[in-house]
């Protein structure tokens, strides 16, 4: 958006000075489109939007996915999403007619009766301008970004849900096939690539077949005896990958855990009449208020001992 208005002036100068007419009213063109009042409220929201998504967008690309964080981000960017279409219309209204009068633009007005360009009145319901620029646009546009960010949540959790359930009980190791346990592998890119995935579609063949047949595993019940099993019977020499898999599949929900108390706590001590809180300030207090099992025994004696042999920040005069 701050190249507006040089894109602007290069194509009004395309406009009159062009060689060929052709490129002369194709840059009229464009430039009439680029000086409506519609594209400039599209280019902000979308601005907006992507805004909102970019952190999450960045964390999808990586080659080495965090899950544990993707999964959370994909939340934020909901809960962001839901705050802006509930309180985002006059802020980026404003924001649009501000900018349209900068760049002298006619702003519409809401109540007036809505023409969509390229349309006649008459092939179209009559709408006034606020229905088809905060219903049919702001509205819409959030609701399509929220719809696709929750299938997008919903098809991933799937998947570690299913993943996770293969190792719970040997009577499953007779019912699933290792294509469910290598979809959870594809998400963890450093530690399995190409060539291992191949590898590990091997190794757990042979690793559902051993434990079939092997009675020391006839009562393991869930991922924490499987591991401590496959130790125990040195099986985690033989099947690395594996062994592997299941660290990673014991650590997932631990950290999801961990994150999803953090948030919560978040929201207790973060309020609105802290929202001008430091990450510092914010981190001192979140760690106390999380780990109440390690603070509840340290007295308050113990820190205004602390507090006293600080060194003052003022120096003496």
């Amino acid at each position: 958006m701050n190249l507006f208005s040089s894109i602007n002036d290069v194509l009004e100068y395309v406009g009159e000075n062009g060689y060929e007419d052709a490129h002369r009213a194709e840059a009229l063109d464009v430039q009439e489109i680029l000086n409506h009042f519609e594209f400039i409220f599209v280019l902000h929201l979308m601005s907006k939007l992507l805004g909102i998504t970019h952190d999450l967008s960045q964390v999808l690309q990586k080659k080495d996915q965090d899950i544990v964080n993707a999964m959370n981000l994909v939340k934020v960017a909901k809960t962001r999403l839901q705050v802006m279409r509930k309180k985002g219309w006059k802020v980026l209204l404003t924001e649009v007619t501000k900018f349209c009068k900068t760049n002298e633009i006619d702003v519409l007005d809401m109540e007036d009766e809505c023409v969509v360009r390229g349309r006649g009145r008459r092939k179209i319901e009559k709408i006034k301008n606020l229905h088809h620029y905060r219903v049919e646009l702001f509205y819409s546009v959030i609701d399509m970004q929220t719809q696709e960010l929750n299938h997008r949540f919903n098809e991933v959790n799937t998947d570690l849900l299913l993943c996770m359930t293969c190792f719970d009980h040997r009577d499953s190791f007779s019912t699933f096939d290792s294509e469910k346990l290598l979809r959870l592998a594809k998400y963890y890119p450093s530690e399995f690539s190409e060539v291992t995935l191949y590898e590990l579609e091997s190794q757990l063949d042979n690793f559902i077949f051993d434990v079939r047949t092997d009675e020391r595993f006839s009562k393991v019940s869930g991922i924490t005896g499987l591991a401590q099993n496959m130790v125990s019977t040195r099986k985690h020499e033989n099947f690395p990958l594996v062994y592997l898999l299941i660290k990673l599949s014991l650590l997932l929900p631990v950290a999801t855990a961990s994150v999803e108390r953090a948030f919560s706590a978040m929201k207790l001590v973060k309020t609105s009449l802290r929202n001008r809180m430091g990450d510092q300030l914010l981190n001192d207090c979140l760690v106390p208020y999380i780990e109440k099992d390690v603070f509840v025994n340290v007295t308050n004696e113990a820190i205004m001992q602390r507090f006293q042999k600080m060194k003052s920040r003022r120096g003496v005069l």
